[in-house]
């Protein structure tokens, strides 16, 4: 069988094992400013500590640029020991251009995918990444990456995915197509971009 000739039962069979449970509802807690957050128990010196570690003790009018959104997603990087070169996708461009330009990754490596991004204005809770992998249009798998609570700050933050195998073999040599999503409890599309991905016998053809 020729490389990325896998059928589509074969597609529809790798979507059923990789199905996950339906999520527990869940209610986000009420959206405060800043500015409320930090005018909360301010004579409450070991509170006013915590939000300090917590939000950080500087002004955050130095990042609150009204032009800019509250949430920046700048990088998207794949992070593997035995790759010949970085595997990055640079998400404040045109982002048109990774449906066409793919990543090679080698089958059976190790990875970890890295989120870049900034936070500019207001505290964000529950930022998520989700990913969704389809191969010859059929969804094949889809993952949702709990990023967490985050205060502004100049600096950018860095999420990163716990380690992942690339599948091996025959059949999980090809093309895929995956949709990504930057989002929040409040189901904020911070970002969406469109990537392809390409599984090799090695980096190189």
């Amino acid at each position: 069988m020729a490389e990325d000739e896998v059928t589509p039962e074969q597609l529809t069979a790798i979507a059923a094992e990789n199905e996950e449970p339906v999520p527990v509802n869940y209610r986000p807690p009420a959206q405060k400013s800043m500015k409320e957050i930090q005018e909360m128990d301010k004579d409450d010196e070991s509170l006013r500590k915590y939000k300090e570690t917590l939000l950080g003790a500087g002004d955050c009018d130095a990042v609150s640029d009204p032009d800019l959104p509250n949430v920046q997603v700048t990088r998207m990087s794949l992070l593997c020991d035995t790759a010949p070169s970085p595997l990055e996708l640079d998400l404040q461009g045109d982002l048109e251009v990774f449906k066409k330009q793919g990543i090679v990754l080698k089958e059976g490596v190790e990875y970890k995918i890295k989120i870049s991004f900034k936070v500019n204005k207001e505290i964000v809770s529950g930022l998520k990444y989700v990913q969704q992998t389809f191969r010859k249009g059929i969804k094949i798998d889809k993952s949702d990456y709990m990023v967490g609570s985050y205060g502004p700050r100049l600096a950018e933050y860095d999420f990163l995915t716990a380690m992942e195998e690339a599948p091996r073999g025959l059949m999980a040599r090809g093309n895929y197509e995956i949709k990504s999503k930057f989002t929040d409890d409040d189901k904020h599309d911070h970002l969406s971009w469109e990537w392809k991905l390409n599984i090799k016998k090695d980096w190189k053809d």
